[in-house]
C-alpha cells in the first residue's frame, strides 16, 4: 500500500523538483501542496508534524502539478497567484509574473507620492503588465490618484482582474508613447518596469525564457529602446519636480543615467536591490 502521508508526499515532491533543477524545492513543494489542500504554506508544515494523510485525489493533483513544474512552468502559473508586497496578484500565461525585486523598486514611487505634499497627487504606471506597481501605489497611498497603461491584451485582461474595484486606479489599454496625453504635465510620480533584457541576452531560468512573454523581456539590441520612449513619455507626463523611477538590468544603470541627462533630466541616480545590485534609477524632471 503506498504511504499516503503528507510527510512523505512533500518530501518525494521537494526531491523530484530538486532533480530538475528547480531553486528552492522545498518550499516548492510545500506551496503546491498548499495549493492542492487550500493551506498556506505554515499550515502545510503543521500538518506534516501532525502527520496528516493525503486523500488519493489530492495526492494524484499533487503529482500532476509536481511534474509541470519540474518541467520548469512557473509556481505562480500553477497556483494562479503571485504575492506583491501586501497583495496577492493573480497571474497565469500571457503576463510577466512579478518579481520580489520590484517591491523594492516601487518603494521608490510610493516615497514620492507620500512626500509630494499635494492633496492628490498623481501616479502613473506604464507598462503594468498585472498591474503590481499600480496596485501597490494605489492601496498603500489611498489619497493618490494612479493611472496604468498596458500594450499587451493578455497582459491587460489579468490587470483588469486584479485592480477590480480599487476606485482610484484607472486601467486603460494603450502603448506606453500614447498613454494618458489629459495627464500631460500633472503627475507626481512616473514609474514603469520595462522590458530591458537585450535581444541577443536569453533569460537563463527556463520559467522566464519559456514562459514569460516577450513582449515583457525585450527591449531591442541594447535592451533600452523602451527606455528611451519612457523618458520623452514621461518628461512630458511629470509635472516640474515630478519623479521618475525605471526598473532595469544590473548593467545598465549608468547607460540609462547618460540616457536620462542626455534627455535634459536632472539628478539622475542609480539605487541597489537587497543584493547590492544596481537595479532602479530615479530622475527628477527640471
Amino acid at each position: 500500500m503506498p504511504d499516503l502521508s503528507l510527510a512523505a508526499a512533500v518530501r518525494a515532491a521537494a526531491q523530484r523538483l530538486a532533480d530538475a533543477g528547480v531553486p528552492d524545492p522545498l518550499v516548492d513543494a510545500e506551496l503546491l501542496a498548499g495549493h492542492v489542500r487550500g493551506q498556506r504554506r505554515g499550515e502545510v508544515q503543521a500538518a506534516v508534524i501532525r502527520g496528516d494523510r493525503l486523500t488519493d485525489d489530492d495526492a494524484a493533483a499533487l503529482d500532476a502539478l509536481v511534474d509541470r513544474r519540474a518541467r520548469r512552468e512557473p509556481l505562480q502559473h500553477l497556483t494562479g497567484t503571485a504575492p506583491f508586497r501586501h497583495l496577492e496578484l493573480a497571474v497565469g500565461p500571457g503576463v510577466f509574473v512579478p518579481r520580489p525585486e520590484t517591491e523594492t523598486v516601487v518603494q521608490y514611487a510610493i516615497d514620492a507620492l507620500l512626500g509630494s505634499g499635494e492633496p492628490s497627487p498623481i501616479g502613473v504606471d506604464l507598462g503594468t503588465g498585472s498591474g503590481a506597481i499600480a496596485l501597490a501605489m494605489a492601496t498603500e497611498v489611498p489619497h493618490a490618484r494612479v493611472y496604468a497603461a498596458e500594450l499587451s491584451p493578455e497582459a491587460h485582461a489579468w490587470a483588469r482582474r486584479n485592480v477590480a474595484g480599487v476606485e482610484n486606479l484607472t486601467l486603460v489599454l494603450s502603448d506606453l508613447a500614447d498613454a494618458f496625453p489629459e495627464l500631460d504635465g500633472t503627475a507626481s510620480v512616473v514609474i514603469s518596469n520595462p522590458p530591458y533584457v537585450p535581444a541577443q541576452a536569453i533569460p537563463r531560468d527556463p520559467e522566464v525564457r519559456l514562459f514569460d512573454p516577450a513582449l515583457a523581456l525585450y527591449g531591442g539590441e541594447d535592451g533600452l529602446d523602451v527606455v528611451r520612449v519612457l523618458s520623452t513619455r514621461a518628461l512630458r507626463l511629470l509635472r516640474p519636480g515630478g519623479t521618475l523611477v525605471i526598473e532595469h538590468g544590473e548593467l545598465q544603470g549608468a547607460p540609462i543615467r547618460e540616457l536620462l541627462a542626455a534627455d535634459g533630466w536632472r539628478a539622475a541616480a542609480n539605487h541597489r536591490d537587497l543584493t547590492l545590485r544596481d537595479r532602479a534609477t530615479t530622475a527628477v524632471r527640471p
